[in-house]
């Protein structure tokens, strides 16, 4: 990578160029992001895996950013047009609106005013002008009404069109007009159709709206122009068209010097034609959108952070489970699953209008509860959730089962998504769902990576952000937590290995099949047995997966198979067994990483290392806890200012956060109602999924919104 790429990247994401550079390297090498944060720290200085994927990020952008210099390069030397001084310009853009600017006087152009005019021979009469040439435009004006010019007006109207489109052009001009609308504001009116359309009623406070364009928060933005796009809001920057003119003549044309009024004011005329047709749309348009990709950046953050949350939200475990996909009408679909999330038996119960079969109900409940020795019941929390956790408590179980609300979303997109219909064929979407309920408890992370992230329910505006940046900050998500939790070889889902470093959709399913041919796997060594799995894919993949039981303990660590000498050489000078090592913590404590640095492997991964021998293969996530709403709130009707409830948080945004209080509508904590001192920013102060109390500030029963203030 070039040095100049190398210098802005570290200086835009705060690190080393050496950092940069490293890593840039390995990217090369076939090396993957949770590869190089976890096991090359020695060559990173110890960048975590968000820092690594952001210089992953930007050292694509500049390889296609060089892709696009050689194209340009290209087109303008067929032109004859590539003098060394552009040339230079060029190979030292680091910004691509710097690089466009620098290209638009040499793009092809389809016809416009000013390729009109050239063709009639008008150019040499514009040039005049521009370079103060000629004191009476109309008399030489004269001189080029001939063929298509029909006379002097039109001769002047043509050289002011070409000057219009060369001011235009100018990368000075147009940076000068950027600076001035990024200090505006942004505005929305409106329209016709807004006016008239009752779906234009949920952007009634952008009907007339006006905030500066550099700090108008994400959401507000992404709504104006969701808005614009459904064609009931016109926005634009309330850019000051004289003052933007004055800057134009004043600065870059009268300094040409013109001999007299007449001329100067010809190229004012052209100044003041190039901002309102060329100049103000143009620039509004790029400054509003250097405003969305920032708020774009500002909520895939939030999403980003939602579904680490959610990825990494605590499991139950290994247990034989109960899963209840709720409904009035159509019934209550049951499932149970072995500690595997296998499928035993399906089932449907009726325990609530309008068919109400409760002792039917209850007798199934037990039967199934006894007959498969169920430990954890999950009841999906959407329609009847609430009614149906009630029914299952008062069913009389044993008090060791304990019963978890579970978040539907996405279920139904699983029950019918290629996926479901593979692993559940000859089930219908009610089993698949409930099943997918279920297996969610037990381990969100393995069943979750199932969904398409769009589809669970935890973002800001997703559908309206750039979906190829969206795509990459959810990728990256959910192989980092995949990778950080560690999956267990013999276990995991094909869906499940595709998101381990090195491996993606062919090698996993290669896994699978290897794994159903020959059995579980009984150390990672066998990876390399495994069709086109090679060396790379061995090196970056084998760290990240877990073989219980393993002849090698290590096999069911976080240690990397290229580092297990320096664990034998440990138990060596403590003369005991590597197995005797693995899991002691008193040992561990007696080892000095000091004394283990050598070649690649220097003190972070050493370091690392030893925490890993005290507790091997640890899983970084909390255990699942039980949650009950408040029994005396059933209906919007029944809260009342000043309640204090129990909750849970369910979506996290830039202003605010959703709380279920368990009704069918969500409570929103606006972030000014944190309680937090100084904390204004939501997911610095909750997580998805978190326990909380929450205050009631107010109930609008008419568009079903509550507002609460968070408590603890």
């Amino acid at each position: 990578m070039k040095e100049l790429y190398i210098k802005y990247i570290a200086q835009l994401l705060g690190v080393q160029a050496w950092q940069v550079e490293n890593c840039a390297e390995l990217f090369a090498d076939g090396c993957t992001v949770p590869f190089i944060s976890r096991y090359r720290k020695e060559r990173t200085g110890g960048l975590n895996d968000i820092e690594v994927a952001e210089i992953k990020h930007w050292t694509e952008v500049f390889a296609e950013m060089e892709k696009r210099k050689a194209s340009i390069l290209k087109t303008i030397e067929e032109q004859e047009k590539l003098t060394p001084g552009l040339q230079k310009q060029i190979e030292n853009c680091v910004s691509s609106s710097e690089l466009e600017d620098l290209y638009l006087p040499y793009r092809p152009k389809r016809k416009t005013r000013a390729t009109a005019a050239i063709a009639k021979g008008l150019q040499p009469l514009a040039d005049l002008l521009w370079n103060g040439k000629i004191a009476h435009p109309r008399q030489e004006a004269q001189k080029y009404v001939k063929g298509e010019v029909a006379d002097v007006e039109e001769a002047l109207q043509g050289a002011r069109d070409i000057l219009a489109e060369k001011i235009s052009e100018t990368a000075a001009n147009r940076e000068t007009l950027r600076s001035i609308y990024r200090t505006r504001r942004v505005q929305s009116k409106v329209t016709k159709a807004g006016q008239e359309s009752p779906e234009a009623a949920k952007y009634r406070s952008y009907f007339s709206f006006s905030q500066p364009i550099g700090k108008i928060p994400a959401h507000n933005l992404l709504a104006m122009l969701r808005a614009q796009e459904e064609g009931f809001l016109k926005v634009d920057i309330d850019a000051d068209g004289e003052k933007c003119g004055n800057k134009l003549y004043y600065d870059y044309c009268q300094a040409q010097g013109y001999p007299s009024r007449e001329a100067g004011e010809q190229v004012r005329e052209a100044v003041d034609d190039a901002w309102k047709r060329l100049l103000d749309p143009s620039i509004t348009g790029e400054v509003i959108r250097e405003a969305k990709e920032k708020a774009d950046i500002e909520s895939i953050q939030v999403f980003g952070d939602n579904l680490r949350q959610l990825l990494l939200a605590p499991p139950v475990g290994q247990k034989r489970v109960m899963a209840i996909d709720p409904g009035f009408r159509t019934g209550c679909k049951v499932v149970c699953l072995d500690a595997q999330g296998n499928l035993l038996a399906h089932d449907v119960i009726f325990p609530h209008p309008p068919v109400a079969k409760k002792i039917e109900a209850i007798t199934k409940v037990a039967d199934l509860v006894e007959k498969y020795d169920i430990e954890v019941i999950a009841i999906g929390n959407g329609t009847a959730g609430r009614e149906t956790e009630d029914f299952i408590r008062k069913v009389g179980l044993p008090d060791s089962i304990k019963v978890f609300s579970v978040s539907e979303d996405g279920a139904s997109v699983y029950s019918a998504s290629d996926v479901g219909r593979e692993e559940f064929p000859q089930y219908d979407v009610t089993v698949r769902g409930a099943v997918s309920i279920g297996r969610r408890l037990m381990d969100p992370l393995a069943e979750l990576v199932k969904i398409d992230p769009k589809s669970l329910g935890v973002g800001q505006y997703q559908h309206d952000v750039d979906q190829s940046l969206l795509k990459e900050k959810l990728d990256n998500t959910v192989e980092s937590c995949v990778n950080s939790v560690g999956v267990a070889l013999n276990t995991a889902s094909p869906y499940l290995l595709q998101y381990v470093s090195g491996i993606g959709p062919a090698l996993s399913k290669a896994i699978t099949d290897y794994r159903a041919a020959n059995g579980d796997f009984t150390s990672r060594e066998q990876l390399r047995k495994v069709p086109r799995l090679g060396a790379k894919a061995f090196q970056q993949c084998a760290g990240f997966l877990r073989i219980a039981g393993a002849a090698n303990p290590l096999d069911n660590s976080a240690v990397h198979p290229e580092a297990y000498h320096i664990v034998d050489k440990m138990a060596r000078d403590l003369k005991v067994s590597t197995r005797e090592l693995v899991g002691n913590a008193e040992l561990c404590k007696q080892i000095k990483a000091a004394d283990y640095v050598e070649g690649d492997f220097g003190l972070p991964t050493v370091n690392d290392i030893i925490l890993e021998l005290q507790k091997p293969g640890r899983d970084p996530r909390e255990a699942a806890q039980e949650f009950s709403f408040a029994d005396d709130i059933r209906d919007l009707e029944d809260l009342k200012p000043g309640m204090e409830l129990p909750g849970l948080v369910t979506n996290i945004t830039a202003f605010g956060a959703f709380v279920d209080i368990g009704l069918h509508e969500n409570g929103l904590i606006h972030a000014s109602q944190m309680g937090v001192k100084g904390m204004a920013v939501p997911s610095k102060v909750l997580k998805l999924h978190q326990h909380v109390t929450v205050q009631v500030l107010s109930v609008d029963l008419e568009r079903r919104r509550i507002g609460l203030r968070l408590l603890k």
